[in-house]
Formats: C-alpha cells, sequence, structure tokens
C-alpha cells in the first residue's frame, strides 16, 4: 500500500508540473489568433484589441521566417484571393521538396501538416490584417542585407495602400508600420530621403487628430534629425508641435530621449537631466530594451558630470549597463579625482566609442570640471601655491591659462581666495570653522523651520464639532441641582428621611 500512495503521489506532482508550464504558442497560432483579435476589433469597435495585438509584434517578429509567413497567409485567405497573391509575391517561392509534401497532403497521406477543406476561409479578412501582414512581412526583410531595397519598396506600397484606405480603425497598426518605414530607410538607404514623406504624413496626422500616428511621426523626425546632428531644425520641431498626452510610454520614452540630448547640447543641462529621468522611467524593462536602456544611461551619465554631480557606484555595477558603461566609468574616476592627464588619457583611448555613441563633444566639456575639481584639491592642501606649480600639477599650457582659469573658479565661488599677480601666486581662503556663526545660524534656521512645523501641526489637529459643549451643559446642569439642594435645605422644606437614599 505505501508503495501505491508513493506512485500516485509521484503521478499528482508530474501532472501538476505539466499544468504549470503549458506548451507556447507556436508563430503560426500566434498570428492566426492575432488575425481573429484584429477582426474582433474592428467588428466591436474595441481599439484595445489591436493594441493587444501589436504588444507581441517584438518577440514574434524574431520566431518568422519565410515558411511561417507563407502558411499564415495560405492559411488565413482562400485560393483565389488577389490580395493573398500579393502578399506571397514579396516572399521567396516554397523550395519543391515543400510543394511536394503539400501535394501529399492534399492527396490524405499527410493529414496533419494541412486544414481540412471545411476550415479554409471564403473570403479575406478585414484589410486591417492585410497591412498587419505586410508588417510582419517588411520586418522579416530586415534580417538579411539582399532584401533591404526590397522591404523600401514594400513600405512604399504600403504606406500608398493604406492612405488610400483611410480607416481609422488602422491607425494603431499605420504607427507601427511608419516605424518600419524608418527602419527600411536607415538599413537600406538614407533616413533623409524619408523625411518629406514623414513631414507630409505628420501635418495629415495632426489635422486628422490620429494620436498613435503624429507621436510616431514625430519622433521619426526627431531621430532623422539629431543622426544627422542638426539641432536647431529638431528643436524648431519641438516648438512647434505638441506631443499626443494619449501616447504610450515607449514613445514617450523615445520622445524625452531626443528633448534631452537636444538640452544637453543647448547647454541647458537641468531640463536635460529631467527629460532623461523620464526617458529611464517611461521605457521598457532593461531586459525588455536593452539598447534603449544602455543609449540613455550613457546620456544620463555625461550630463550629470556636467552638472557637477558623481553617478552613484551601483550604476555601473547593473548587469545590462556593465559592459557598456566601462568606458563611462573610466570618464567619471577622472572627473572624480581631478586629473588631467588621466582624462585626457581615457578620452582618447575611448574616441572612437564616444564619437560612435555621439557623445564625444559633451565629453570635451568635461574638461573644465577637471580643471576645477583639481583646482579645488589643490585648494583644500595648500595655503599658498605659484602658478607654475599649478600648471604642472593640472597639466596645464602656460602661466597665463592658470591665472585665468583661477581667476574664473574664484569668481563663480568654485574656492575661496585671491591671486597676487605681482608675486605669481595663488593664496587660499582659510577653512571654515565647523563651529562659527555661519554654523550657529544653520541651526538657528533649522530650529524655526522645526517649530513652525510644530505649530502648523497642532493648528492642523482635529477634535470632534460642539464634544466640549455636553461637558459645560453637565457642568451647568448640576450646579443648578445643588443650588436647589442648599436652598430646600435653608428652607427646611426637605425632611429628615428625604435626600438621604437608602440610609
Amino acid at each position: 500500500m505505501p508503495d501505491v500512495e508513493i506512485v500516485k503521489a509521484t503521478d499528482k506532482k508530474d501532472e501538476k508540473k505539466d499544468e504549470r508550464k503549458p506548451e507556447p504558442p507556436t508563430p503560426m497560432q500566434e498570428i492566426k489568433a492575432n488575425i481573429a483579435l484584429i477582426d474582433r476589433a474592428i467588428n466591436d469597435l474595441e481599439t484595445r484589441l489591436t493594441h493587444r495585438v501589436l504588444r507581441s509584434l517584438t518577440a514574434l517578429r524574431k520566431r518568422i521566417n519565410d515558411k511561417v509567413l507563407r502558411d499564415s497567409i495560405e492559411e488565413n485567405y482562400p485560393k483565389d484571393s488577389a490580395v493573398k497573391n500579393s502578399l506571397l509575391s514579396w516572399l521567396p517561392p516554397a523550395p519543391p521538396v515543400e510543394q511536394s509534401m503539400e501535394v501529399d497532403t492534399t492527396s490524405g497521406t499527410n493529414a496533419t501538416a494541412s486544414l481540412p477543406p471545411s476550415s479554409k476561409p471564403t473570403s479575406d479578412p478585414v484589410p486591417e490584417a492585410e497591412i498587419y501582414f505586410r508588417l510582419l512581412i517588411i520586418h522579416h526583410l530586415h534580417t538579411s542585407k539582399d532584401t533591404y531595397s526590397k522591404s523600401i519598396k514594400l513600405s512604399h506600397e504600403t504606406v500608398d495602400k493604406m492612405q488610400a484606405m483611410n480607416r481609422r480603425s488602422m491607425d494603431p497598426i499605420a504607427a507601427k508600420i511608419w516605424f518600419a518605414v524608418e527602419r527600411s530607410y536607415e538599413l537600406g538607404g538614407e533616413l533623409a530621403d524619408a523625411r518629406p514623406m514623414f513631414l507630409a504624413a505628420q501635418r495629415t496626422a495632426s489635422l486628422r487628430h490620429d494620436d498613435d500616428t503624429q507621436a510616431s511621426l514625430i519622433n521619426r523626425l526627431l531621430r532623422g534629425y539629431l543622426h544627422y546632428n542638426l539641432y536647431d531644425p529638431a528643436d524648431k520641431l519641438v516648438s512647434k508641435t505638441t506631443f499626443p498626452v494619449s501616447a504610450s510610454n515607449p514613445q514617450y520614452a523615445r520622445y524625452h530621449y531626443s528633448l534631452g540630448r537636444i538640452k544637453a547640447v543647448q547647454l541647458n543641462y537641468t531640463a536635460a537631466h529631467t527629460n532623461l529621468q523620464q526617458a529611464i522611467r517611461r521605457a521598457p524593462a532593461a531586459k525588455t530594451a536593452p539598447g534603449f536602456y544602455q543609449v540613455v544611461h550613457k546620456l544620463f551619465v555625461i550630463v550629470e558630470l556636467l552638472m557637477g554631480d558623481i553617478p552613484d557606484r551601483g550604476l555601473f555595477r547593473h548587469p545590462v549597463l556593465e559592459k557598456a558603461l566601462s568606458a563611462y566609468f573610466d570618464i567619471v574616476k577622472a572627473v572624480r579625482t581631478g586629473s588631467l592627464s588621466e582624462f585626457q588619457t581615457t578620452l582618447n583611448k575611448h574616441a572612437a566609442q564616444f564619437e560612435a555613441d555621439k557623445t564625444y563633444t559633451l565629453i570635451v566639456r568635461l574638461r573644465q570640471n577637471v580643471i576645477k575639481t583639481g583646482i579645488r584639491r589643490l585648494s583644500l592642501s595648500y595655503s599658498r601655491i605659484s602658478l607654475r606649480d599649478i600648471c604642472l600639477k593640472l597639466h596645464l599650457d602656460s602661466e597665463e591659462d592658470a591665472e585665468y582659469i583661477v581667476g574664473k573658479a574664484i569668481r563663480d565661488g568654485v574656492i575661496e581666495g585671491r591671486i597676487v599677480h605681482e608675486k605669481g601666486w595663488m593664496e587660499c581662503g582659510s577653512q571654515k570653522d565647523g563651529y562659527g556663526p555661519e554654523a550657529s545660524d544653520m541651526f538657528g534656521r533649522r530650529i524655526g523651520y522645526c517649530l513652525d512645523l510644530h505649530n502648523e501641526s497642532v493648528k492642523a489637529m482635529r477634535y470632534p464639532l460642539n464634544a466640549h459643549r455636553k461637558e459645560l451643559a453637565a457642568a451647568q446642569d448640576a450646579r443648578e441641582r445643588e443650588k436647589e439642594l442648599a436652598k430646600e435645605i435653608q428652607e427646611g422644606d426637605l425632611d429628615d428621611d428625604e435626600g438621604l437614599g437608602d440610609y
């Protein structure tokens, strides 16, 4: 009996394991389910179902191939469909082996490989399904260098067909189509060639209040401008357009990243830091979109250094960022120590990577921050130091440069001191006393703030309304009874036994 119970227990465990881990659907099954959801979204006027289909696009496009796309098109379109023939013309023909298998399946030798005749559709699905198939084919053509030019032709044909249909139910898919168009031009042509088409489509989308397409096209235009370092046109585009409030988080993340780059180049580091923080918060998870996560943090680290802050060391230990930010970690160490020679060596070592990341010009600006850090360390170490020694320690070109840099640091409040030009040295100010009048004033302000906070808290405390009136009324009644009792005693109206109770 115990052996039987053990066997039953193991069988139950195996059944639970099977229930916990269901088999994932195949790409063909997923595409068929997506087509059904799109059809349901059009019939029920539910846009959220279309968005649900598009959320699985990133994972699905990595699993498709020529055979999956051919079989899916054959499965969802009738035999003599013109749309089916148009879609299949963009895919390579089936190999002879696959064709022979199809003949065998129709004859009945392999019934599992083909659909039964009764399940074949009798009419074409909704037009949105065709655009969805075209979107999958465009992304599939991006996987091979030989088909880049073919993807551009298919993108143009898809845009023309989409604009000719002019269906508002196609707006969410249209936003993804514009991203695929940009990717096709980026791989097989020049992004500048697609800019007139994007501008015309953006004007149309703004007039139609198509928020999904408008958000996608604004990001496409900004990326095209920033790709060619056209920051002035990008800034004008931002000032002349309004980003849709209802846009998705990924679109907002791209928009904030573009704004961060524009503001950083314009020396507005505070606004750039704010936009980059918003991009990081709205971006997908690090493992979902590691490329975007790394690009945003590269610019974020440089902007923090330009603001005079040092990034957290834990940021460089993140598993997704550790390798990508290794060169930027060396820059952070050079800025933190104030070593101009180490900074220049690191900059020359990783110049190719910084230029590829388009952060080289921003990193060059950090030279002044490195010098200021070095001067601050010298002012804390020496009460008086010559300008020549400053040149040697900071690796400056001449004493005139050192005098100018030190004078600017004193004027900006980086250090306290003065330059004695006749003797050629810098006298540093005395260190602040931790128990002087400044410290007492600081503590006085803190104590005053705490007292004000306490008073405001007491004023904000709430009590039950009119609760004190009940106590006053009870006390007044007691006093009146005492007066009446005393009056009766004086008048002698009470008998000996009255008022004594049980006694």
